[in-house]
């Protein structure tokens, strides 16, 4: 289930990581810096509720979707009062489970629509699409990533390394290059369409997408 829930959400654009015992993942989740954990109460080693329970004593701010069979109101209410965001009982579907994680990963930047814009810059994120002037443009999908996530985080420069962190799985090497290489490659399609560089790269603080003054 686990490798299930996994290519499903791959296939939706995230980066994900697995772990299949508590302990391993307690570790993940104290080292990593995810937007989304999906935790399964049920894990051998260390049990679902004692690595949330722990989480939320380090960290307020990672968003916590509990996925288990135990389906008891009692089992629902300590999860959340324990500090999750949302509670999922199997069996579930997965269109659900999709719907509930682009809930959860939107909602701290108050998105009341699936799509993100600025300026002549257009994403779907239910689709995957990007658009710029009306025309969609084809990305790879670390780009969309990129794109994505540049759009939800207007006027403020992002970081090569929160970059990283946001639109990579844990196993890239930070000193690969990746994040300039496909950086150039989506401001040069952007550009094309556009007329003019929407993401401004500004010394020692990052990536930005360009406000009109800017321009």
């Amino acid at each position: 289930m686990c490798d299930m829930v996994a290519k499903r959400l791959y296939d939706a654009g995230y980066e994900v990581d697995t772990c299949y015992d508590g302990e391993e993942a307690f570790e993940s989740v104290l080292t990593e810096n995810y937007d989304l954990i999906v935790l399964d109460l049920n894990l051998p080693g260390m049990d679902g509720m004692e690595i949330l329970k722990e989480l939320r004593q380090r960290n307020e701010e990672t968003k916590v979707l509990i996925l288990s069979a135990r389906g008891q109101i009692a089992d629902k209410v300590e999860g959340l009062d324990a500090g999750a965001n949302d509670y999922m009982e199997k069996p579930f579907h997965l269109q659900e489970l999709e719907a509930r994680i682009r809930s959860l990963t939107r909602r701290k930047f108050v998105q009341k629509d699936v799509c993100l814009e600025s300026g002549g810059i257009k994403f779907d994120t239910v689709r995957r699409e990007a658009y710029a002037k009306g025309k969609m443009i084809s990305l790879t999908r670390k780009e969309n990533g990129i794109l994505e996530y540049l759009l939800l985080n207007p006027g403020r420069p992002v970081s090569q390394e929160e970059l990283m962190e946001h639109v990579w799985d844990a196993s890239v090497d930070s000193f690969s290059g990746a994040i300039r290489v496909h950086m150039s490659s989506l401001r040069k399609k952007l550009k094309a369409e556009l007329g003019y560089d929407p993401i401004l790269n500004k010394v020692g603080e990052g990536y930005k997408i360009r406000e009109e003054s800017e321009r």
